[in-house]
């Protein structure tokens, strides 16, 4: 790896000890691949994948110190850049070998989308080798995915694959939106996200994170979404105002919201995000 793109200078031991806290995991004493995999569940417990800030107004900003500072003294989470940027800096302060990498997220009619389109993590632990860890995705695999692994690799998340990707996959004509070496993550049979395994800088991914945050095209201004797993392995999610629970074994409930109240409740009581206001959709989003 190059060392020179890995998630950059550690965190100070006051921050570093207040995000353990907040997974409520214990200092470890190396970084192994059993402690890559309890952080890595423990992160998609505790911190959601969220969108909030596109809606706030709230600035986003990829720092390594501020990302972290959003989870650890915010109690929020955020989207991949700035849960995988978070996580990266974690990882690297606890001894991990971390490389940012860059996807491109498979859209409905299979081709991959904007560059620097997703941030995912290349993680080198000292007993088991490299591994991919990706807090950032939502819905995806709750253990990180042996890096050098071709077949399959069952998760209760699904059963992942890491491929290598071919020039014509998902409608890419010829060498087009691909390099050498390229990988596909595919979850459950079905494309995830092309990944280059160049090495890359927090800071390569701002035209990304500000396309998502401000493109009219994209899902992130378009709608509200706050998600975790949860503690027996399934998965709460609140869209907006609309409240869906899915146990382990798939068993889905579905409620809306009707007073702020209960919005406000939700997102404090199920998610530990405080907020003053019910964040909403603002119409004409990207388009002033």
């Amino acid at each position: 790896m190059d060392s020179a793109q890995v998630a950059s200078a550690p965190l100070d031991s006051a921050l570093l000890d207040a995000y353990l806290r907040r997974l409520g995991v214990a200092y470890p004493a190396w970084p192994t691949a059993d402690v890559l995999r309890e952080l890595h569940v423990r992160h998609l417990q505790t911190v959601p994948f969220e969108n909030l800030s596109v809606h706030l107004g709230e600035e986003i900003v990829l720092e390594e110190r501020r990302l972290v500072e959003k989870v650890v003294e915010g109690g929020r989470g955020g989207f991949c850049y700035e849960l995988n940027g978070a996580f990266g800096a974690l990882l690297a302060g606890l001894g991990f070998d971390v490389t940012l990498l860059a996807g491109r997220v498979y859209g409905e009619e299979g081709r991959p989308g904007i560059p620097y389109d997703h941030l995912a993590l290349r993680v080198r632990t000292v007993d088991a080798g490299e591994w991919l860890a990706d807090v950032g995705f939502g819905a995806h695999s709750h253990g990180p995915l042996r890096w050098e692994h071709r077949g399959e690799q069952e998760d209760p998340g699904g059963v992942f694959r890491i491929v290598e990707a071919r020039a014509d996959a998902a409608g890419v004509k010829g060498e087009a939106g691909r390099s050498a070496g390229d990988l596909d993550v595919v979850r459950d049979g079905s494309r995830q996200y092309r990944l280059e395994v160049r090495p890359r800088a927090l800071g390569d991914f701002a035209a990304g994170a500000w396309w998502h945050r401000t493109s009219p095209e994209s899902h992130f201004t378009r709608s509200l979404v706050c998600s975790r797993v949860t503690e027996d392995g399934g998965r709460i999610t609140l869209s907006g105002r609309r409240l869906k629970t899915t146990t382990a074994d798939g068993v889905s409930e579905e409620r809306e919201l009707e007073r702020d109240e209960e919005v406000l409740a939700v997102y404090r009581e199920r998610f530990g995000i405080r907020l003053e206001r019910v964040p909403a959709v603002r119409a004409g989003w990207g388009r002033e």
